[in-house]
């Protein structure tokens, strides 16, 4: 018998494993979390299934993900990733991602850790929505909103409060699986 799933990642293999693996896991460590954040930036009007089949190139081209190199990025840096075919070739998003790690730095500085300071936004644990249909889950939330704007305020680019609530949804910060997946409790 096969497990019920959200239907938004029903019939792609790619999407499935990431839904059952990844999406709604709560996320603490910085590293993952960032990670997830640069990845939210590149998919900005896009869809998700074009960003998760690019993600090892990303890993590649932007150093495992690693916020001290990309936040020293130059522009011969820029000029390589716009050339690289395997990932979103888009100048403004690539200049944010650099703007992001430094801008990430700064509120590890501040805050001891940046999942210190996101988690906070929701006191420390996941919110837990109890949808039916993944269908009727929010673009966005007053969470959101408040986080997109905190960030903003602090430098980064790319984070409107749609991004932000992708962001919480795949980080664990909030439980989107719809309550017959068998990933809500798990989660």
């Amino acid at each position: 018998m096969t497990k019920h799933k959200c239907g938004w990642c029903v019939g792609d293999d790619l999407y499935e494993a990431y839904h059952d693996k990844e999406w709604g896991v709560p996320v603490y460590d910085d590293e993952t979390i960032f990670e997830f954040l640069i990845l939210e930036t590149f998919q900005a009007g896009l869809s998700w299934i074009t960003i998760l089949r690019k993600r090892a190139n990303f890993h590649d081209a932007l150093d495992q993900f690693d916020y001290k190199k990309i936040a020293q990025y130059n522009q011969e840096k820029v000029d390589a990733l716009l050339d690289n075919a395997g990932i979103i070739r888009n100048k403004l998003k690539i200049k944010a991602t650099i703007t992001n790690a430094q801008s990430f730095i700064k509120i590890q500085d501040e805050f001891g850790s940046f999942s210190k300071y996101i988690w906070a936004f929701v006191d420390g644990k996941p919110i837990k929505n109890k949808l039916k249909n993944h269908k009727d889950a929010l673009a966005n939330t007053t969470i959101s909103n408040a986080l997109s704007t905190d960030l903003k305020k602090r430098g980064f680019k790319f984070v409107g409060p749609t991004v932000m609530y992708a962001h919480m949804q795949a980080t664990g910060m909030v439980n989107d699986h719809e309550v017959g997946c068998f990933r809500y409790c798990e989660v």
